[in-house]
């Protein structure tokens, strides 16, 4: 039985669309054909689970600039990258950039059938985890931009005396807003804190969060 979902294919070729929509159609998958990446980026709905084809060489936007664009943009779905041109460097960077699978043209229906399903039970584990980092990412629009600032520096490692000195606070100001912060996160303690926001910020799905760890500088201790 294939896996309920619905499979994207971006492909500028015509014949390659109508192929693959009549060979996944034909099992019974629901699939979209698009022929460039901007017609893709237009349409894509990320509410039922999915997986997308992707051909690589494609006038004006091609299927790896197609894969950065998703990821600054917070689309994670599995890609399967579909080409006649398998050259090493392209297979590189496709995967780099998350690509879960790359096969050649022409491959056999069964390989692409067992890649798409395999894509699909990965996006279900992937929405479940995207499920349960949501929760931390709501936790975080609710603290103020102070608290944010003094987030940052907690999981830097900064103490909260060198928080005070930072942003010339005095001590008890800096320890009301760890407390609110721990509460508004709702974190056992600093480490389940530094934890949340290890996975959120280092996830596909929050890109707005990924600041929270990038240029950090480390305490200085005497």
């Amino acid at each position: 039985m294939p896996e309920e979902g619905c499979v994207y294919v971006v492909d500028d070729d015509p014949a390659v669309g109508d192929s693959l929509r009549f060979m996944l159609g034909s099992v019974g998958l629901r699939t979209e054909v698009f022929s460039s990446a901007p017609e893709f980026l237009q349409r894509y709905n990320p509410g039922c689970p999915s997986c997308l084809v992707l051909d690589v060489r494609m006038p004006g936007m091609s299927g790896l600039e197609l894969q950065e664009e998703m990821k600054q943009r917070g689309i994670a779905i599995p890609v399967i990258i579909l080409t006649a041109h398998g050259e090493v460097s392209a297979a590189a960077r496709a995967f780099k950039n998350g690509a879960l699978d790359f096969l050649e043209k022409p491959c056999s229906d069964q390989q692409l059938l067992d890649a798409v399903n395999k894509a699909l039970r990965t996006d279900r584990q992937w929405r479940q985890e995207r499920q349960a980092l949501s929760q931390i990412a709501a936790c975080l629009e609710r603290l103020t931009e102070r608290e944010r600032d003094v987030l940052r520096l907690i999981v830097a490692g900064f103490s909260s005396r060198e928080i005070s000195q930072r942003f010339g606070l005095q001590s008890k100001t800096v320890e009301s807003h760890r407390m609110n912060i721990l509460r508004k996160m709702q974190a056992r303690n600093v480490a389940d804190l530094v934890r949340q926001i290890t996975q959120v910020a280092q996830s596909p799905w929050f890109p707005q969060w990924r600041f929270l760890l990038e240029n950090l500088e480390a305490p200085s201790h005497p």
